[in-house]
């Protein structure tokens, strides 16, 4: 059921009682708990805070946790993953759905998907004759009721067989809706406890869908339009207050800036070889790539000294006019879509951070493999590089950051280099073997579908091959080599105004189940699965003639 009244139906219930809140592995979902966790401490509501991985881990921690009968129990659901589930949308007594319902969700209706059967077959009492009619007219009264029967079998059958279709026309794509974060930053806005923080943490979630690809470039410029107007009315100083802004303080800023990951942070170099959006487009696996690169810095009237040092020591007269040097000469290397709408966050006079490089950090914190296997104590350092006061957790989560995106870049020019992606006819597939460079990191979901994303389009830039350009892509990496499993994804094709919309998750079960390949689907991404290695081939053949 959904919830029309935030404060009415939920925060107003909540305030009073003893909550258990179970928060996903994602940044999006990192960024909700703090602005929850915010509005907790201003009404002092008593709390449980666990973090969850996976389907399995979400029941075991609910078993363990809960201390009132299951029937009494209520679940507030604030979800971006998309179709929401039908019995959650019609269950108007335990399940309250946290969503924005102007987000296309195109519910089946009720009727449709839900019958009640109390009047089935109540009119066949006249079988239990005594014997005491006219045995014609018993038959053909019998003969009259089985008809009957027949014909409501058959109604059932051509209702069943339509609601199957129904269900299988709502669930096949997977997608994203409004950011979680958001969500509850409009909560506190709506309750007038809104805070800069809060609003800063609301920009990380929905930037966090942008960097995942998770909703279209309309969505994230339409929903960065509704932050900017909270970001003016928090952020409006004079130029008196601006001079004397004390060492504390946090400001928040809507800007234009360049698809450069971390650059901030790092020498413009080492962004420029370690983006995305740079690397694929000039090539820069290829020596004819490394070529363009050099003739880039040149256009731009860069010093390789200047390039290859920290960002924080170059010359002021170059950082002044950075971003607009960059734009101009990536446009004449047809990087025409360098320049992004984002949001910058400055705290005290030293430290300012893009939302991009915080979502790099949060996630290389979250997925990191250098340590700790459970994930607890990544989810708890994820969760404290979110405030302004761990900024040493923060600037860690930058290091780790850099790290990923170099063994990305490193994964992406082997795979290309040595022809790794192959194409299956209907969508493209990569296996990166055991022994693989840096393979461990992405062992997990998002560090994986990251790589995925980096390698699909780097891919499309290389390829020749027309048709291949438009394909999907599925990715497997080693998992757990003792088990003998492997991790595998799928994403979209790398079309321009793609609608985002992933069909993976269904043609995986499809294909496990018509195989009975050993998988689990325990991600709350359904295009993500474990496989067991030997199932490998079996399961790629399924998916093949599925999807052929």
């Amino acid at each position: 059921m959904f919830v029309n009244d935030f404060r009415k139906e939920f925060y107003d219930i909540i305030v009073n009682q003893r909550v258990l809140l179970l928060v996903a592995s994602d940044v999006d979902a990192l960024c909700a708990c703090k602005v929850l966790q915010a509005l907790f401490q201003c009404d002092h509501v008593q709390y449980t805070l666990v973090p969850v991985a996976s389907w399995q881990e979400l029941e075991t921690l609910f078993l363990e946790h809960k201390e009132q009968p299951q029937e009494e129990t209520v679940f507030f659901i604030c979800d971006t993953h998309r179709p929401i589930d039908v019995v959650n949308v019609y269950n108007d007594s335990q399940i309250k759905l946290l969503i924005k319902q102007d987000d296309d969700l195109e519910i089946p209706s009720y009727d449709d998907i839900f019958r009640d059967d109390d009047e089935e077959d109540g009119d066949d009492s006249g079988n239990d004759s005594d014997g005491s009619e006219p045995s014609g007219k018993r038959r053909r009264f019998d003969e009259g009721a089985v008809e009957r029967r027949i014909e409501k079998r058959r109604q059932r059958r051509e209702w069943e067989a339509r609601r199957r279709e129904i269900i299988f026309d709502y669930e096949q794509y997977e997608y994203h809706g409004t950011s979680a974060a958001m969500m509850m930053f409009e909560l506190a806005w709506i309750m007038s406890k809104d805070s800069n923080d809060m609003l800063w943490w609301a920009v990380i979630g929905l930037t966090d869908q942008w960097v995942q690809d998770r909703i279209t470039q309309m969505k994230y410029v339409t929903d960065v339009g509704t932050l900017q107007r909270h970001v003016s009315r928090h952020n409006h100083r004079n130029e008196d207050e601006e001079n004397s802004l004390s060492i504390d303080c946090m400001r928040i800023a809507f800007e234009y800036d360049v698809r450069l990951s971390l650059y901030q942070h790092w020498s413009l170099f080492e962004s420029i070889c370690n983006s995305c959006y740079t690397t694929s487009s000039l090539k820069l696996w290829s020596v004819q790539g490394q070529k363009r690169l050099q003739e880039f810095l040149a256009d731009m009237g860069m010093p390789l000294k200047q390039v290859k040092q920290k960002f924080n020591s170059m010359d002021i007269s170059l950082k002044e006019n950075l971003r607009e040097m960059i734009e101009e000469s990536a446009n004449k290397f047809g990087m025409k879509d360098i320049r992004v709408q984002t949001f910058s966050v400055q705290f005290g006079f030293k430290n300012r951070f893009l939302a991009s490089d915080i979502v790099f950090a949060v996630i290389s914190l979250l997925e990191n493999t250098e340590k700790d296997e459970h994930g607890t104590d990544n989810f708890i350092m994820a969760l404290d590089s979110l405030s302004r006061s761990n900024l040493a957790k923060l600037h860690l989560g930058l290091d780790l950051a850099k790290k990923l995106l170099r063994a990305i870049q490193q994964i992406v020019a082997s795979c290309i280099c040595t022809n790794l992606i192959l194409s299956q006819g209907p969508f493209l597939y990569c296996y990166l073997m055991e022994g693989t460079p840096d393979v461990k990191m992405f062992s997990k979901p998002v560090s994986l579908c990251l790589l995925c994303k980096y390698l699909l389009k780097s891919f499309v830039c290389s390829t020749k091959n027309k048709r291949c350009k438009l394909l999907p892509l599925v990715l497997a990496a080693p998992l757990d080599v003792e088990k003998g499993t492997v991790i595998m994804v799928g994403i979209p094709p790398e079309v321009e105004g793609s609608d985002r919309k992933n069909f993976f998750g269904r043609a995986f079960e499809k294909a496990a189940e018509s195989t009975s390949s050993r998988t689990l689907h325990n991600q709350f991404d359904m295009s993500i699965i474990e496989l067991r290695t030997e199932d490998r081939s079996k399961f790629l053949d399924a998916l093949i003639s599925l999807l052929s």
